[in-house]
């Protein structure tokens, strides 16, 4: 990795602002090498000198890459004047990265999203020539049968007119509610694009309403499921490996 300043190192590690680290620097509270360092503009190389603040060791990362269970109820943006986001899920010792949602989800939709500050790897998982797939579960009002697999399969035209990209829809099991003639259909569907609530509108042009909504995959990379609801945990190297494999 090239030479960074090193008050711009702490500050994306999130250690203070330039004015605090150049206060801390001319404090003796920061070393390079064993040496105390009072110029915070010194040029340092994060891979091979030891940066310590105030006694603590300073490991730089450039990216962060983290999978969170988003819960319903909160909207997929980095801030938001009035509604709760996912940034707020999220302990401060990560805001400094900056992450953001790659993709969004509904707000009353739960399950993975992927927050990060790689804007590449965000990029490559987003664009419509990658044809990334995305797995939902989901609940549906109504009885979901085989020629909706096969309408499915070949592409449904929305409210707007748009035609979908053929999707793998699954039925998993089928339950009928005791106080009305009515189906809960329990699927699986599978999708490479990502309008704006495509999942939702792809059964209601079949006549067929949503009722739950989960994210399982995007790409490779799968839903924890020992990740509770509303929690986040950081990818693993396999998990990122697969991810940046993908998008390649």
């Amino acid at each position: 990795m090239a030479k960074m300043r090193l008050d711009k190192l702490l500050g994306h590690m999130g250690f203070g602002s330039r004015t605090e680290i150049k206060r801390w620097a001319k404090a003796g509270l920061i070393m390079v090498n064993g040496a105390a360092v009072k110029d915070s503009g010194k040029q340092v190389d994060p891979d091979t000198d030891d940066v310590q603040f105030d006694g603590e060791k300073v490991q730089y990362r450039e990216y962060v890459y983290i999978m969170l269970h988003k819960p319903p109820g909160v909207i997929s943006a980095t801030e938001d004047r009035r509604e709760r986001t996912v940034i707020d899920l999220l302990p401060d010792g990560l805001l400094c990265f900056e992450p953001f949602p790659v993709g969004r989800l509904d707000k009353d939709t739960e399950g993975l999203l992927l927050l990060t500050n790689d804007g590449k790897l965000a990029h490559e998982l987003l664009a419509p020539r990658k044809h990334v797939p995305k797995t939902y579960f989901a609940h549906v009002k109504g009885d979901v049968t085989e020629e909706d697999v096969e309408a499915m399969a070949i592409g449904v035209t929305l409210d707007d007119g748009y035609v979908t990209k053929p999707a793998q829809l699954v039925i998993k099991s089928k339950d009928s509610l005791p106080t009305e003639e009515e189906v809960i259909s329990h699927i699986e569907l599978t999708i490479t694009e990502g309008k704006f609530h495509q999942v939702k509108r792809m059964f209601e042009s079949v006549g067929k309403q949503v009722v739950y909504l989960k994210r399982l995959t995007m790409g490779p990379l799968q839903l924890d499921s020992e990740l509770p609801i509303g929690q986040w945990r950081e990818l693993r190297e396999d998990e990122l490996a697969s991810l940046q494999q993908a998008t390649s």
